[in-house]
């Protein structure tokens, strides 16, 4: 069954928009790997592609020019067959030429590099051959989207979006593909057949994330636990090897990465740089461009401190495979069928599933705050933890919403397969991290206490006394505004 084009509504718009304009269009697309960015343009802009090429992971200049020029030979249907070309400037002469040749329509012809940080190999003079192709002849051609495609997104960035040389300014468009939100996600697993409940794509979207290619693995007839057993715990399951591909295939010394990546993981609420070089040991060199191209491709984020100007800025591994790989694929190598369904009856996965809810909600920050009815207010958000002094206990707070309308929200996530029922100590905790909260920033706005829940909590007497607001599961499948 063929997988459908499913969301990414805003890029497609973007996308017919670029073919209607009057001048030459140079677009650069990335994000993280997996997440769509080939598919998106090879469906929706099928029809306008006059030339297609990728480039291949270590591939050498020789391979990479030979692949080029069989996609010309291919394109002009072997009736130009000139000689492979020696370098990039020659194979771009051949594309100026051919495009050239080609007649003029109202809709954009396309063509598409995919993959290009892999064509920029060592000593190859890709970068020159590219800015010249552009400057020179591309960026006449009203007729033309040049669509410029990566996983390596601080290769993009660098080389194409902030280029200094003679790429200085040149692209026109940008587009960073995102992975699905759940409202996303439940259409695309709507489209392979499967009908499983909004708790299910919830567990499922905590092992994999909003991550297309992952998530068509998901076969119709499975539960979720049967699901992320095949997938992620079967010798043949997509997800079982997946990790170290995924690092390997975008980074060059990719033992850096992994090494913080794991860092990370092993430090839930996050760890502030100088921490992350303690416990890597890395150089500041290889630790600042490790960091950079990790939050470039959007497996960690970088939150500022809130309320505290004095503290630092923390950084979270925010990839949630990533997170559920060295949480329980590693560890549980081998250890047969039904693996997944132990595991989920264990405590580690209450802790794990707790935090992997918190991460969800803070990537639908947009839904939390429709459902708070604040989608106008301007607001900050991170997590909070108060250390502790002699006057005060620590505290721990999954979330905050600072408001700008002089009001902050303390947001608790509950993730549970029941409805959450508040019981005397829970309601005292609550009662007590608000205190705690207000004294230790001496804030002067509102403090209304939060929950973030699966189903709907049970309105006890607990509840009525400490609650003012609550966000359930459901809100979070709702479409971005």
């Amino acid at each position: 069954m063929a997988v459908e084009l499913i969301g990414r509504e805003n890029e497609k718009e973007k996308l017919d928009l670029l073919l209607q304009s009057g001048q030459a269009e140079f677009l650069a697309v990335y994000g993280r790997r997996r997440v769509g960015k080939t598919f998106l343009i090879r469906h929706h802009l099928a029809r306008q592609i006059v030339f297609d090429i990728s480039g291949t992971k270590d591939g050498s200049k020789e391979q990479q020019l030979y692949n080029f020029y069989q996609e010309y030979i291919k394109r002009n249907k072997g009736k130009k067959k000139k000689q492979l070309p020696g370098n990039w400037h020659d194979a771009f002469n051949y594309l100026a030429a051919y495009l050239s040749a080609l007649p003029k329509t109202k809709i954009k012809k396309v063509v598409f590099i995919d993959e290009m940080p892999w064509l920029d190999t060592s000593k190859s003079e890709f970068i020159p051959a590219l800015e010249f192709f552009w400057n020179q002849h591309a960026s006449r051609m009203n007729h033309l989207l040049l669509i410029a495609c990566g996983s390596a997104s601080s290769w993009i960035r660098k080389k194409l979006i902030q280029a200094r040389g003679g790429l200085y300014n040149r692209i026109t468009q940008r587009m960073k593909l995102m992975p699905f939100n759940l409202y996303e996600t439940e259409l695309f697993i709507h489209s392979l057949g499967a009908r499983l409940t909004r708790y299910q794509v919830l567990e499922l979207y905590m092992v994999m994330g909003g991550i297309p290619f992952y998530l068509k693995e998901i076969e119709k007839g499975k539960s979720a636990a049967q699901l992320i057993d095949s997938i992620c715990f079967s010798p043949q399951g997509l997800l079982t090897q997946e990790y170290e591909q995924l690092y390997h295939s975008l980074f060059k010394n990719a033992e850096t990465h992994i090494t913080i990546i794991e860092a990370l993981a092993a430090h839930p609420q996050g760890m502030s740089r100088m921490e992350v070089a303690k416990k890597t040991k890395l150089s500041e060199g290889s630790l600042s461009r490790s960091l950079e191209e990790l939050t470039e491709c959007d497996f960690i984020s970088l939150y500022q401190p809130l309320l505290n100007k004095k503290k630092e800025s923390v950084y979270k591994l925010t990839d949630l495979y990533s997170l559920f790989y060295l949480k329980f694929i590693k560890p549980n190598k081998g250890k047969g069928k039904k693996t997944w369904e132990q595991l989920c009856t264990q405590s580690s996965y209450k802790v794990w599933s707790g935090y992997a809810f918190e991460n969800i909600c803070m990537m639908h920050i947009l839904q939390v705050k429709a459902a708070l009815g604040i989608s106008g207010v301007y607001t900050r958000y991170n997590s909070w933890k108060f250390k502790g002094n002699d006057a005060l206990p620590g505290v721990q707070i999954d979330m905050i919403i600072d408001r700008a309308d002089q009001t902050i929200n303390l947001c608790e996530a509950k993730f549970t397969r029941e409805n959450f029922a508040i019981t005397k100590p829970i309601a005292e905790l609550l009662r007590r991290k608000k205190a705690i909260f207000k004294q230790a920033t001496r804030t002067k706005k509102s403090a209304f206490i939060t929950l973030l829940t699966t189903y709907p909590a049970l309105k006890n007497k607990y509840y009525l006394e400490e609650i003012e607001n609550e966000v359930t599961m459901d809100k979070l499948f709702k479409k971005d505004d």
